[in-house]
């Protein structure tokens, strides 16, 4: 971020070089200079670009051809240029180096402000472009912290928590009956609590895996999907009087695995927060947008209030006491670091006692990079 930024000038007549090169004296920029399109391109691999200004006649090499040649290779392909020319300044020439992909045409002789104005801003663009590079790399860096700061401090508390479970279960099993009641009370308390602590960790465990693990998409089907979940839940819950209602869901791209990881949530949080229903009623529905896939999960539940709803997908956020309802308030901050990597989005609209619909989108495209 300290270096100059550096602009390719390229004319074969030394006069022309010399011209630009004092015109653009005063700013704060490194010049490298070419004196045919072939140096011009040896150039590009020994340096990085944040402008080239390019004359059109040339031998060899003309200015047209190696913009061409600078579009096709990776390493220029986004390069922006300015074509300089004293001959080609008809509209036909013109618009061919529109076509070329020149940002911008100058003709000769040129005002010396126009050229300053017009190289100040691809600079002031370029430096811009950079700096977001730099914080991109730091929160990335920040995020790679994060997560193993989480993934090791949850590896870390798994020791003492199975040393406290394993004393809390010998002393249940060999004295359980000579203890006092109160004894028997604090012991059970321990023990609920430190089976919570385990969910927690393995919880803040998967929150981990899922920020970290590579997405290996594929062409899925999501009813196949939202049924094996289903067979699971209902296994789970036995009981439970509920009545679902499904809509037939489209083909995605996306990572199996984790994609299951969400509706896993999602459907769970759904007949969790409908258990105080005589029959609960939970919906699967889509919607079928221009460039997305609109998925959505409505129940009857016990809601919450909308002002809260920006807490929904952090970590440990909880809208509901859990003497009332349990849970670790991981669940949905992974069903949005989920969904953010396959490049969609998360939302929730609710009323306390009239329910919750909770959405999710994919994007149509094969593959989110």
């Amino acid at each position: 971020m300290n270096s100059k930024p550096k602009i390719l000038i390229v004319d074969d007549r030394p006069e022309n070089l010399f011209a630009l090169r004092t015109v653009l004296k005063d700013l704060d920029i490194e010049l490298v200079e070419a004196t045919s399109g072939n140096d011009a391109l040896k150039a590009t691999l020994r340096h990085d670009f944040a402008l080239a200004l390019l004359d059109i006649q040339m031998p060899e090499m003309d200015g047209y051809e190696l913009a061409g040649i600078l579009r096709e290779e990776e390493k220029t392909a986004h390069l922006p240029f300015i074509f300089i020319s004293a001959v080609y300044t008809d509209n036909l020439n013109v618009f061919k180096g529109y076509e070329k992909g020149a940002f911008s045409f100058i003709t000769k002789p040129f005002q010396p402000e126009i050229l300053i104005n017009k190289v100040n801003f691809f600079i002031s663009m370029y430096q811009h472009e950079q700096a977001l590079f730099v914080l991109n790399d730091e929160l990335e860096n920040k995020n790679k912290e994060l997560e193993s700061f989480s993934y090791s401090v949850s590896h870390d508390l798994r020791a003492p928590l199975r040393h406290i479970n394993g004393f809390v279960d010998l002393l249940l099993s060999r004295f359980y009956d000579t203890l006092p009641d109160k004894a028997r009370h604090y012991l059970d308390n321990i023990a609920d609590s430190s089976r919570q602590m385990g969910v927690l960790i393995d919880d803040l465990l998967q929150f981990s895996r899922t920020g970290r693990e590579e997405i290996r998409q594929t062409e899925l089907d999501m009813n196949s999907i939202v049924h094996e979940v289903l067979e699971t839940i209902k296994k789970d819950n036995p009981k439970r009087n509920i009545e679902w209602r499904i809509a037939t869901l489209p083909g995605v791209y996306g990572d199996k695995a984790l994609l299951s990881l969400v509706w896993i949530n999602l459907l769970s949080n759904a007949v969790k927060f409908t258990r105080t229903r005589e029959k609960s009623i939970i919906a699967i529905t889509v919607l079928d947008e221009k460039d997305e896939f609109v998925f959505a999960v409505a129940d009857n539940g016990v809601g919450f209030d909308m002002q809260y709803a920006q807490k929904l997908f952090g970590v440990f956020q909880r809208l509901h006491p859990t003497n009332e309802f349990e849970g670790t308030g991981i669940g949905l901050a992974n069903v949005h670091q989920i969904v953010l990597r396959h490049g969609g989005r998360t939302w929730a609209k609710a009323e306390p006692d009239k329910g919750a619909t909770f959405y999710f989108s994919l994007p149509k495209n094969k593959y989110h990079e």
